[in-house]
């Protein structure tokens, strides 16, 4: 027995297999449905009415935001956690302006993403909505396509759908109206893309690669983004190596359960971490940009250490910092073909994985595992006390959406994620704002997780039109607010600088974010102590269906020292 696909208020959707397309919007909506395109997310205008309707038709599970700029954001994390492109629908003009920013996240971040934008005709040059589409498009690097002509509207959506899922690109398809308007062909080209295959490394470079490790005493392997698919491989050429192994922000949770995991690389990275990647004599990155982030400004890179990058992409290599050497090619594909070499020529090796190392990682590599000094009192919470105590109330089972800000090393290194699945890191534009609507689309990508977002109270205000989505959507999603009624990055930036700057524009008066939540229909509880958290645990044992908002009221910290990181590239 088939069950039809439901739509967010629990209507059966469209029957899957629609009629002949009568025009260009509904073939090309028919043609992304084809080519197993199962979500969209957007705001319906005007101009992508016909476009949006034809992909439900067509069985497309559409999920209406209150702004385009989440709808960009949940598709990029649904994207980033399901492995495949995701699609989101927009008006012409500033329905395309409104989701600038969370295109420019997905297009930096590398995320298989087909932004569909209704685009004013070329004749109506005094259109309230014309603008250069495609100009906007490249600026914030994504790529820019168009359904040309009737006769080659499937053709044109077959190749915005080809760069989106094999070069893993963001790509703006514009649909003008005069096009969309067209009677569909009679006839049309069987939509299908063929998976792009493994590129696998030179020959020479595998064998330099294969020389280096050999060579090293103290191998470090960080994996980012491009990593993610490579674990097995990574792990099987660490062990024989005697590799520790780390990740970048993105790839939080990669080698959980191994005992040489040192977790994240960089400015999250817990000073155990930090001592440990700094003796590292080789480090080799696996789809890892090795930024100023991970590397924090080079401070983790000994003077004599040997820096290894593996990428598919070519202009990737060395373009944060110097490299002894440049690997194009699939991770996983690479760390096998180096491990082949390694084995042919000798045995394992202990390396960087002494028994010391393995104690030393095991009791203390976890920032929970470092004493603080409860800062809480006065009716505010110490962060670090907070987190901890809710990474030991909410499920194990869960999916970790962080924001930007001052705030963002608490959910990051406090909260534990079941796997690289369990941690959704949009922050490759840096703009606050996009931690809940990254939440709801990781969310809607796995629906057997608890939800869990950490953001600050001003990132919480850009976004929170996005809550009424989540309510609309049922979904249990745990909203941590770290309230300190202020830009906090920018304050003890600032502040650092100048003890007597005039702190006003970054300022705030105090927000209820409770009342806010109840407001939109969620829960919302206040907290400002420990004791406060059994609400917490009283709503968890009501089988939630409703997200709850976590008012979080959290002592300053003097400054994130992630955050004095940051701004030292700045």
């Amino acid at each position: 027995m088939s069950v039809a696909p439901m739509t967010q208020d629990g209507s059966a959707a469209r029957d899957a297999r629609p009629a002949a397309p009568a025009t260009v919007a509904e073939l090309v909506g028919q043609t992304l449905a084809s080519l197993g395109i199962d979500r969209c997310f957007g705001v319906v205008g005007s101009g992508n009415f016909e476009v949006t309707n034809a992909l439900r038709a067509a069985g497309v599970e559409y999920i209406a935001t209150r702004h385009e700029g989440g709808a960009a954001t949940m598709a990029d994390a649904y994207a980033r956690v399901t492995g495949k492109p995701a699609l989101v629908s927009v008006h012409q003009g500033c329905g395309l302006t409104n989701a600038t920013t969370g295109i420019g996240e997905a297009a930096k971040s590398r995320t298989p993403l087909i932004i569909l934008a209704a685009e004013s005709a070329p004749e109506a040059v005094h259109s309230n909505f014309a603008m250069d589409q495609d100009a906007l498009a490249r600026s914030v690097q994504a790529v820019p396509e168009r359904v040309h002509s009737a006769a080659t509207a499937v053709t044109d959506t077959l190749r915005a759908y080809r760069t989106a899922a094999n070069e893993r690109r963001t790509v703006v398809l514009n649909l003008p109206l005069n096009v969309q308007a067209q009677p569909a062909p009679t006839s049309a080209v069987q939509p299908t893309v063929p998976a792009a295959l493994p590129l696998r490394p030179a020959r020479e470079a595998a064998h330099e690669l294969a020389d280096l490790i050999a060579e090293a005493r103290h191998p470090v392997f960080v994996a980012g983004r491009g990593g993610r698919g490579a674990r097995s491989e990574i792990l099987a050429l660490a062990e024989h190596s005697g590799a520790l192994v780390a990740t970048s922000a993105v790839a939080k949770g990669l080698f959980n359960g191994q005992d040489f995991d040192l977790g994240i690389s960089g400015g999250f990275s817990s000073p155990l971490a930090a001592e440990l990647i700094s003796g590292a004599d080789l480090i080799v990155g696996f789809g890892c940009a090795l930024n100023m982030w991970t590397m924090r400004h080079g401070r983790l890179i000994g003077n004599d250490t040997r820096v290894v990058q593996v990428d598919l992409d070519d202009a990737a290599l060395g373009a944060h910092r110097p490299i002894d050497l440049g690997v194009q090619g699939d991770c996983a594909a690479t760390a096998a073909d180096t491990l082949e070499l390694l084995a042919a020529s000798g045995p394992a090796r202990t390396g960087y994985r002494t028994a010391a190392v393995a104690s030393r990682i095991a009791g203390g590599i976890r920032w929970r595992d470092t004493a603080h000094q409860d800062a809480g009192g006065n009716g505010r919470i110490d962060p670090r006390t907070l987190t901890a105590a809710l990474d030991d109330i909410l499920p194990a089972e869960r999916i970790v959406a962080v924001d930007s800000g001052n705030f963002m090393g608490y959910p990051s290194q406090y909260l534990s994620v079941p796997d690289e699945e369990g941690f959704c890191f949009t922050q490759a534009f840096q703009s606050i704002g996009l931690g809940l609507p990254t939440a709801i689309g990781a969310a809607l990508a796995r629906p057997d997780r608890m939800p869990v977002l950490g953001t600050g109270d001003g990132g919480f205000h850009m976004s929170i039109a996005e809550l009424d989505t989540a309510v609309r959507l049922r979904l249990p999603l745990v909203c941590i607010v770290y309230n300190d009624a202020a830009y906090g990055a920018e304050v003890h930036h600032f502040g650092i600088d100048d003890p007597a700057a005039d702190m006003s524009t970054v300022t705030f008066p105090d927000t209820d974010f409770a009342a806010l939540g109840r407001g939109f229909g969620a829960d919302g509880i206040t907290v400002r102590e420990l004791g406060d958290l059994a609400q917490v645990e009283a709503w968890l044992a009501g089988d939630p269906e409703r997200p709850l908002v976590i008012d979080a009221k959290v002592v300053s910290d003097g400054g994130a020292w992630w955050l004095a990181e940051a701004f030292q590239g700045h």
